[in-house]
């Protein structure tokens, strides 16, 4: 064993493929004494390994190899331990799986309907529309961004919102009431 962990400490390849193989199974019960998820403990063997190669030069001789390589892969899991239980990198609170609900056929058609009224739009509508429902501009900003008058953008909005309705107008009976300019029961775009 001496030899291999000293072609190990010099960088031998072949040396570094012989400890990969003979120690993997060991570091792997290491990994999986301390964590449960395969996916984590294969992180921790390959990270060990890893760390263990761009250590290898300064590693002591009179030291046995075995518990060296141990010790990384408990420091290794612990990193990793402590890696799953802080919260995300924006310091929001832990992750948390949730189921998702497939969207209904009905729901999926909606939304298609309401692309392709959009898409049928006269093409100076269309674009405030979408500045305005999709990226959110209010019409100070629309009209600044386009360069046209307020009045141009309000009248774009009506005329959109009016073409809209009745292209709309068979997703639900609420789709052909409009109180003042705004069409109600359709959702913002």
């Amino acid at each position: 064993m001496d030899d291999l962990a000293a072609r190990f400490k010099a960088g031998d390849e072949d040396a570094v493929r012989d400890v990969v193989r003979l120690y993997s199974g060991a570091v792997q019960t290491v990994a999986r004494s301390m964590l449960r998820s395969p996916e984590l403990v294969a992180e921790v063997v390959q990270q060990t390994f890893v760390k263990a190669w761009r250590a290898a030069a300064s590693y002591d001789d009179s030291r046995e190899f075995r518990p060296w390589l141990y010790s990384i892969a408990r420091r290794t899991a612990i990193d990793v331990i402590r890696r799953e239980g802080r919260p995300t990198a924006g310091a929001h609170e832990q992750e948390v799986e949730t189921a998702v609900m497939p969207m209904s056929f009905e729901r999926t058609w909606e939304i298609y309907e309401v692309r392709q009224a959009l898409d049928g739009l006269p093409a100076e509508e269309r674009v405030v529309m979408q500045l305005s429902f999709l990226v959110g501009l209010t019409h100070h900003q629309i009209a600044e961004k386009l360069d046209i008058p307020i009045g141009t953008v309000k009248s774009r909005t009506g005329r959109a919102k009016k073409r809209l309705a009745v292209a709309l107008g068979h997703l639900g009976p609420t789709a052909n009431q409009t109180a003042g300019s705004d069409v109600q029961g359709v959702e913002p775009l």
